[in-house]
């Protein structure tokens, strides 16, 4: 079975991190999400809002990077909860539990205001795969060996060239 589901919006505030018992962080946010027709009879486009949540290295890094206004794209998965409101009545929240989450937006689209002009980026943040705030997870390890020191920066002599290109 397939439960996937990418949003592109708007944050419509700021994202609220918490810990549950065990210390595990959570965080938490509602995304202002455009539909992408008009309604008929006003000439308008309507807005979803969405709520989020993010667990783990992808709720702090979304509470680190992310504020009210800011462009977000998230991947992740829809989930339905059940709860009881304070009146004892039963209530069911649809809601997003994210996986990944990207910039929509980028720093240079950001003035001095703290606001966001439009448009989109390419900068984002792919969640766990990384482990770590914004860096890139290392290129993995050729799998033949070239002559080149495993996991170097550096170029390395090739041992064997006898000066001859490939093609």
């Amino acid at each position: 079975m397939l439960n996937h589901i990418v949003i592109m919006g708007r944050l419509a505030r700021d994202p609220e991190l918490r810990h549950t018992q065990s210390g595990t962080p959570v965080a938490t946010f509602r995304l202002a999400v455009d539909r992408d027709f008009k309604d008929k009879n006003t000439g308008e486009r309507q807005t979803d809002w969405i709520d989020v949540v993010a667990w783990r290295g992808t709720g702090e890094f979304v509470s680190r990077y992310f504020t009210r206004g800011r462009m977000a794209v998230v991947e992740g998965r829809l989930q339905m909860r059940e709860w009881t409101d304070k009146e004892g009545n039963r209530r069911t929240t649809a809601e997003v539990v994210a996986d990944s989450v990207y910039f929509g937006d980028s720093k240079r689209e950001v003035d001095g205001q703290g606001s966001y002009s439009s448009g989109y980026g390419n900068s984002g943040y792919g969640g766990q795969q990384g482990g770590g705030y914004g860096r890139p997870a290392a290129p993995a390890a050729p799998t033949a060996d070239y002559g080149i020191p495993s996991g170097s920066d550096q170029f390395a002599e090739l041992a064997d060239d006898d000066g001859d290109l490939p093609f």
